[in-house]
């Protein structure tokens, strides 16, 4: 499975099975933030085997069950970190689904133990990624934005190109908070992308506005446009 077909099968999973990870899965994961943590400039972190930050109202209220693996999604303050975060934990999010894993994003509903991971100076705590072998594998939600809800056309040219129209098909495709889709990506002449987040007072725009350029990526092609 490509991380392009992992978009199409990956559903948000609440409810997981009492499975341990593998060995060579937990090693394979590692390298992966490894990777991602030297590029991106971020600092996420796995924690396997730990019960503590979905054992509480806030996660029954979430309806999670038997949630122990996570990832801490830690990345410099502010907004170009929250995009940071939603990029890369996208990217993460993506990748084990390729290894038969599950997921979920999670703002709110865990419990908050610092204990458990690190943060250096000038980083935060945008948010966890459940995950593990989710007891289903999720279910699919009608999209509520069509391509022409959020995208904008700056070119000369009346019809959108077919790498663009891709992208943003991709990008309906991404998990953002409560499905919200608070977000529009403006093409413009020299096939130059850009990507505005809108307001929404349930927030988390700019860590969906990280996610939706990883997905809007994935379904363009990355070598067939520039950002602004």
């Amino acid at each position: 499975m490509t991380l392009l077909e992992a978009i199409s099968v990956r559903h948000s999973v609440r409810q997981y099975l009492d499975r341990p990870l593998a060995e060579d899965t937990i090693s394979a994961i590692q390298r992966a933030i490894d990777s991602i943590n030297l590029e991106g400039g971020t600092h996420f972190q796995m924690i396997i085997d730990d019960k503590s930050a979905f054992n509480s109202g806030l996660a029954k209220y979430g309806n999670f069950q038997n949630v122990s693996n996570y990832f801490a999604i830690i990345a410099p303050k502010g907004n170009k970190g929250d995009i940071l975060a939603g990029y890369y934990g996208e990217r993460l999010v993506l990748y084990i689904q390729t290894l038969g894993l599950n997921s979920c994003w999670v703002g709110l509903t865990f419990k908050n133990n610092k204990k458990m991971y690190q943060l250096s100076e000038n980083e935060e705590l945008k948010c966890v990624i459940a995950f593990g072998y989710g007891a289903t594998p999720g279910s699919w939600h009608p999209l509520k934005r069509k391509v022409s809800d959020v995208s904008i056309n700056k070119t000369k040219e009346q019809i959108l190109p077919a790498w663009f129209v891709s992208g943003i098909k991709a990008a309906l495709l991404s998990p953002t908070a409560i499905n919200q889709h608070k977000y529009v990506f403006i093409l413009h002449e020299n096939n130059v992308v850009e990507a505005l987040p809108k307001f929404s007072i349930v927030g988390y725009t700019y860590i969906d506005l990280g996610i939706v350029k990883y997905h809007f990526e994935l379904g363009a092609g990355i070598e067939n446009f520039s950002w602004l």
